[in-house]
């Protein structure tokens, strides 16, 4: 894992946001890989096994935590690439690691003093969330909390703050501030682009902006970025309204290789 994190170049975490089939994880998996292979960029496959921060009762959840770590697993192996889902108690850190190599904490968890401490138990790599309620500088305590468990292998994601009741600002002076702590920092270009707290019980958002989000992460310096992406955003069973078309992939990421080489 430590070999994908090289200064002169940006890494990659991307997926659906959540195992609808394995046919769908399977399909955007192998698309991804084949644009960062000619990109020439580190691939981690995203989804969530099961989505436990929904706006409505009604929202979808999942397949089944086991049938979805065993997909998501399955997918990795099959395309030679590390993966990643997002865990919300101590007792699915581990579940969760027999899976998978990275285990991501929710923005609204990176608080949770066991649940951090159960992720760094495991061993696996445990991407940190800042809260969309948190300043950059305060995430050191929740990097400390893992390092203090007996794990230094950290990532921090910066993901928006919480900008009236249904919107997020990005503050990208946090990106340097949170690397100074000596961990990666990734970019989520879809979720920092949330509208939340929609009457309506779904998530709003502003996809048409991912562009603008990715472009200055990577002008100020970010190491890595977070895309959820779909062939039809409109039909993702989850948080379709600020994803980026698939087909829009390859073309984001070429403009991004050109800035990152510009600035190293």
């Amino acid at each position: 894992m430590k070999d994908m994190i090289k200064k002169d170049r940006l890494f990659l975490i991307a997926g659906p946001c959540v195992v609808e089939s394995e046919a769908i994880v399977q399909r955007i998996g192998n698309e991804v890989k084949y644009i960062c292979d000619d990109l020439g960029i580190p691939y981690i496959l995203k989804a969530s096994y099961r989505k436990a921060n929904r706006s409505s009762a009604k929202s979808f959840t999942g397949i089944g935590d086991e049938k979805a770590l065993e997909i998501l697993a399955n997918a990795g192996a099959k395309l030679g690439v590390p993966v990643t889902t997002d865990i919300h108690t101590d007792e699915e850190a581990a579940l969760a690691a027999k899976y998978v190599d990275i285990l991501q904490i929710p923005a609204f968890l990176c608080r949770q003093t066991s649940l951090l401490e159960a992720a760094a138990a495991t061993g696996k790599y445990v991407n940190i969330k800042k809260g969309q309620f948190m300043s950059p500088g305060a995430m050191i305590h929740a990097v400390e909390k893992v390092r203090r468990a007996g794990n230094d292998n950290i990532f921090l994601t910066e993901r928006g703050t919480t900008f009236g009741y249904q919107d997020l600002v990005v503050d990208y002076r946090g990106i340097p501030e949170m690397q100074s702590f000596g961990v990666p920092v990734i970019m989520d270009c879809t979720h920092s682009l949330q509208q939340p707290n929609q009457a309506a019980g779904v998530t709003g958002g502003r996809p048409d902006l991912i562009p603008t989000i990715a472009r200055a992460a990577v002008a100020v310096g970010v190491d890595g970025l977070f895309i959820e992406t779909h062939p039809n955003p409109k039909e993702a069973l989850s948080d379709g309204a600020n994803m980026l078309p698939l087909s829009d992939l390859a073309g984001l990421l070429k403009q991004l290789v050109k800035i990152k080489k510009a600035i190293v």
